[in-house]
């Protein structure tokens, strides 16, 4: 009678059954080696250059040598805080940010409203692609285009002689940069307003009419409130944005930026440290922004 023939052994297991079978089961561990990836590049780049940012800032450079010594010191954060002029920079870059992020509120909550309680799913439609049209365009182009029209002898010349201001003109003022910014920055506030807007429920409005409040008090007592934390959301857009812009103050008016000072000490200056220095200002400032509008719920909002 014949022995059965007996079934080859299985073949081992190649590493990733094994690794499949390790991680079967382990949800955690299967969301660390997702994201390990992404925060591993996220910590080397961003978070690498940050630190090699704050480290830099430290050193200084040689006044005999132009040579950028390493040996640690507050002689660049002493001279911003010493030199008039720096301070200058800082406020009116925070300035220009504040006014240029409550401008964008005010413009862009009627339009927010009106796209997301008013209009008809074609006219939505529309609006969409109004306030989405300007980011397809290049920056440089966009910018371009308001030098053209706020030039000597532009449309915005024109227009005040017709109305008795022959003399006077935007072309290199503050008030010409701010405008530009407002507009730059515009569609990043009207979007998150909108995505706020159209979560409030409708019912909470028709409570508010049914209890006697007129369109006013809604608005200040519902629908205020509700949308604040998408107004902090849109507002880090915004803020951010401009205070590190350097390229619209360059083009657009004679007026120094905290980037324009740092783009000057890095690349015409050569003095990296101080450069460094500088950029670590926005960076503290963003921080305390962020913070409070941490309190507002804007995280929530993104």
């Amino acid at each position: 009678m014949a022995s059965p023939t007996l079934a080859p052994p299985p073949p081992p297991a190649s590493w990733r059954r094994r690794l499949q079978a390790a991680l079967y089961g382990h949800r955690a561990a299967q969301l660390l080696l997702l994201l390990l990836p992404p925060a591993g590049w996220f910590g080397v780049v961003y978070l690498g250059s940050l630190a090699i940012l704050f480290v830099a800032a430290f050193w200084y450079l040689d006044p005999l040598t132009s040579a950028v010594r390493h040996d640690l010191t507050l002689r660049n954060f002493e001279q911003i805080l010493a030199v008039p002029v720096y301070r200058t920079i800082v406020l009116r870059t925070v300035g220009v940010a504040t006014l240029v992020t409550l401008l964008d509120v005010v413009l862009a909550f009627p339009v927010a409203y009106l796209m997301a309680r008013v209009a008809a799913p074609r006219t939505r439609a529309l609006l969409f692609a109004a306030v989405l049209l300007p980011l397809w365009t290049s920056y440089l182009v966009r910018v371009f285009a308001w030098r053209t029209i706020i030039s000597k002898g532009g449309p915005v010349d024109w227009l005040l002689a017709q109305v008795g201001l022959p003399g006077a003109s935007l072309y290199n003022t503050e008030i010409a940069m701010v405008i530009v910014f407002t507009y730059l920055w515009l569609p990043y506030m009207i979007l998150p307003i909108y995505a706020g807007l159209e979560r409030i429920p409708a019912s909470l409005l028709e409570a508010s009419a049914d209890l006697g409040a007129r369109h006013a008090a809604t608005f200040r007592r519902v629908v205020l409130p509700l949308a604040l934390p998408a107004v902090a959301a849109g507002s880090i857009f915004t803020f951010s944005l401009t205070l590190g812009d350097y390229i619209t103050p360059q083009l657009i008016s004679n007026s120094q930026f905290i980037g324009n000072v740092v783009y000057d000490s890095q690349g015409v200056a050569g003095n990296v440290p101080f450069a460094a220095a500088f950029a670590t200002v926005p960076v503290l400032i963003m921080g305390i922004y962020l913070l409070g509008m941490r309190r507002l719920g804007a995280f929530e909002a993104l």
